[in-house]
């Protein structure tokens, strides 16, 4: 390790992003050193990762993973912290310069609020975090001053190309979607697909969850949603279009009508790797592209009737501010009920819409506000409330009842 080494604090560390993470940091070993990693239960990874790494401290948020995996920590002579709290203390470790965001789903939201609290600079791979804390999140790094870097492959992109252009020059945005294993499937055919055929993503490996979410093309959903409160666009600039190769990531077209896109192999280290070290650019980790051997490049438009959930987004961004909320806490929950086959595929295609449209009827503790909210618990206890939500229209219901 260089003495000079940014000190990471990496949030979801046997995760897809995580691990990737850790191979750019293993090609760059003087330039970057991961003070901390955090995993929720998977200590024969984060053991491994320790072996390697030899980090200052671990986290695992999982209790039974604790209990299992203390023992080799403290043989290892590296500290191993428990419980979701601990969170809030290792990302503001006076030692760590930067925080990789990469925990899955609503529960990186906590860690990251604390992390730009406490003025660190803030790489980001959980769009669940920014699509629920939306503008409430925004205003804390507008308050800071910290740095806030994107890592998903499509708002890199975005990010690289808004540095041709002044924001107000911009007339709008495009991300890019795979289409995922069901682009020439038609919705007959998707309402009865095998969770198999829905994890084999033809592109990208990634988690579980957003592997579902890339089929069912939720993940660009919440993308359109995390692209409106990252880069201050109404939805009406932003736009989706299928490209099958995911060569291209994103394009900016600015008001004299140039478009700029950025290009590279479909591997995320790239976009890793660039939040690390932009505005400079070291020597990649991935191959460099090769234009002639891919031969062609696709654009479609995104078809409705395949991917009807794509909309919902827009629907979502043209209501109150826990609409947002609404449809990532619908989504994340019935995306959990599929994966534990509770729910067949297509009952999951049905739901979410389903759900989402009855929103308003939701009861209880907590009620919808028109008022921005001004603190981290309220947003939870809307994500709460509407788990609960999506959870009722689960119970009661076999695998097939709702076909």
């Amino acid at each position: 390790m260089g003495e000079d080494a940014k000190n990471l604090c990496l949030l979801g560390s046997t995760g897809s992003i995580g691990r990737t993470a850790l191979r750019v940091i293993r090609a760059h070993p003087d330039r970057f050193r991961p003070l901390v990693l955090v995993a929720r239960s998977r200590g024969d990874i984060l053991l491994e990762q320790a072996r390697e790494f030899k980090p200052k401290a671990c986290v695992l948020t999982d209790q039974d993973a604790v209990i299992k995996y203390c023992g080799d920590f403290t043989a290892l002579g590296v500290e191993l912290l428990a419980e979701e709290d601990c969170l809030r203390f290792v990302v503001g470790l006076d030692e760590v310069d930067s925080v990789v965001c990469a925990m899955s789903g609503v529960a990186g939201l906590i860690p990251m609020e604390s992390a730009i609290r406490a003025g660190k600079e803030i790489l980001f791979a959980n769009k669940e975090a920014l699509v629920v804390g939306g503008e409430y999140i925004m205003r804390l790094v507008r308050d800071s001053g910290v740095r806030f870097v994107p890592i998903d492959s499509e708002h890199s992109a975005i990010y690289q190309c808004l540095l041709a252009g002044r924001r107000d020059e911009v007339s709008s945005i495009t991300l890019t979607a795979s289409g995922g294993p069901f682009l020439r499937s038609s919705p007959e055919q998707m309402s009865s697909v095998t969770k198999e055929q829905v994890m084999a993503h033809p592109t990208w490996e990634m988690g579980p969850e957003v592997t579902v979410n890339s089929a069912t093309m939720m993940n660009k959903a919440l993308e359109v949603i995390e692209a409106h409160f990252l880069f201050g666009l109404p939805p009406e600039k932003i736009r989706v279009v299928i490209h099958p190769q995911s060569i291209v990531h994103g394009l900016v077209e600015f008001t004299d009508g140039s478009v700029l896109a950025q290009l590279s192999p479909p591997d995320m280290a790239l976009a890793v790797q660039y939040a690390l070290t932009a505005p400079e650019r070291l020597a990649g980790v991935v191959e460099a592209l090769d234009l002639a051997a891919i031969g062609k490049l696709e654009f479609l438009e995104p078809d409705e009737q395949r991917f009807p959930l794509l909309r919902l987004s827009y629907e979502a961004l043209g209501g109150e501010w826990w609409e947002p909320v609404a449809l990532n806490a619908i989504n994340e929950t019935l995306v959990r009920a599929f994966l534990a086959d509770e729910i067949s595929f297509g009952a999951l295609l049905k739901l979410i819409p389903d759900c989402f449209k009855r929103r308003n009827e939701i009861t209880g503790e907590w009620s919808p506000s028109a008022k921005e909210p001004d603190c981290l618990d309220e947003i939870l206890q809307a994500d709460t409330a509407f788990r609960r939500f999506a959870l009722s229209s689960v119970k009661g219901h076999g695998k097939r009842d709702i076909e």
